[in-house]
């Protein structure tokens, strides 16, 4: 990989993913990875600006790198989430989702919630889940390994903050991770 020009980390509800871009400015040549893997390969392309679009995770969320030239032969890279900036999808992300990371019995765990659709995520399978209404809010019930774990849904109280998730496992309240 010596035509390595950019490298991204996006992070989806089933788990963080790893983009790389090889683009040969002499040889026209443009290959993208994702988490390792060789998703797109074009050798002898003679027009060096330009996008290529592939799909990254579970969920198959479409991720685009345009190629702009800057100046002369220097080149900018950018990578867009289905159709954003990255920097304005993690943004977006932020508010649509909430992410735990824990360590249990030796293993990490990253849980997300979806709150939109309610799916939770760990380590990137989507988790059998029991919802039920409880006298202040909701509480989304899974297991991960022999732990019970459960998602509590809470108004706030103020129109601004919303509903506030909490995750609880084996009784003990986990704090939200920040990606």
């Amino acid at each position: 990989m010596t035509d390595l020009v950019a490298i991204w980390e996006v992070a989806l509800s089933d788990g963080v993913h790893k983009i790389e871009f090889e683009h040969g400015t002499t040889s026209g040549k443009r290959v993208v990875y994702v988490d390792g893997k060789e998703e797109i390969r074009k050798e002898w392309m003679f027009k060096l600006v330009g996008k290529e679009t592939f799909t990254v995770g579970a969920a198959k969320t479409k991720a685009t790198i345009n190629i702009d030239a800057v100046s002369g032969f220097a080149y900018e890279y950018t990578l867009e989430i289905n159709g954003k900036s990255l920097k304005k999808y993690m943004e977006n992300r932020s508010k649509t989702t909430n992410t735990w990371v824990l360590s249990l019995g030796g293993t990490d765990y990253r849980v997300v919630l979806e709150k939109d659709t309610m799916d939770v995520w760990c380590n990137g399978q989507k988790m059998e889940t029991a919802g039920e209404f409880v006298e202040d809010g909701t509480e989304t019930h899974f297991s991960v390994g022999d732990h019970s774990c459960c998602i509590k849904a809470v108004s706030s109280g103020k129109r601004k903050e919303g509903i506030i998730h909490t995750l609880i496992v084996d009784d003990r309240e986990i704090p939200e991770a920040v990606e």
